[in-house]
């Protein structure tokens, strides 16, 4: 009996270990993503999060303009251009504008127009099925009050959308 409970102590020892080490190991694991990148990384299937990252923005009343799908743009391309190495299993951007905050950010400054239209990206690696990173390039708040306002306001619609499609709860 008393033998037992040491093994199972060890055991309970080494999974706390384990729980402990997990979120490392994860965070080692996510794609790098290059500086301004807001991203979110999930384990959900990527049709379930492509899904949600499209009904995120259709339910706020927005219109897609196109879909991007990059990942099979790389896959038919990559002969033309000498590689076999497959980058993604899947991989899609989408882009779209909101009039409001489009008109509030290009009233501010007409060279805001650079920032249009607004792009949020779903993807996942070969190497890692059933991980997917959602996420936007995080707009520059730059120029007058008014323009930093308005693009604040932009990123945070965006910030919105890839939580939401990533399966995070939404503050209202």
């Amino acid at each position: 009996m008393r033998k037992e409970a040491g093994r199972w102590m060890r055991q309970v020892a080494f999974s706390g270990v384990l729980c402990a080490l997990a979120p490392a190991a994860f965070a080692q694991s996510a794609p790098e993503l290059p500086e301004g990148v807001v991203s979110h990384t999930v384990e959900r299937p990527y049709d379930d999060v492509r899904f949600d990252m499209e009904n995120a923005i259709i339910n706020r009343g927005l219109v897609i303009d196109h879909v991007s799908h990059i990942g099979e743009m790389l896959a038919r391309t990559g002969a033309d251009v000498g590689s076999d190495k497959v980058v993604f299993a899947n991989a899609d951007a989408m882009m779209f504008c909101s009039a409001r905050l489009s008109r509030a950010a290009m009233e501010a400054s007409a060279g805001n127009i650079a920032f249009c239209p607004y792009v949020v990206f779903a993807f996942e690696t070969p190497d890692a099925p059933g991980r997917v990173t959602v996420g936007f390039r995080k707009l520059e708040e730059t120029g007058s009050d008014a323009s930093r306002k308005a693009l604040a306001d932009v990123n945070a619609l965006l910030s919105e959308i890839v939580a939401e499609a990533a399966g995070e709860e939404r503050e209202m």
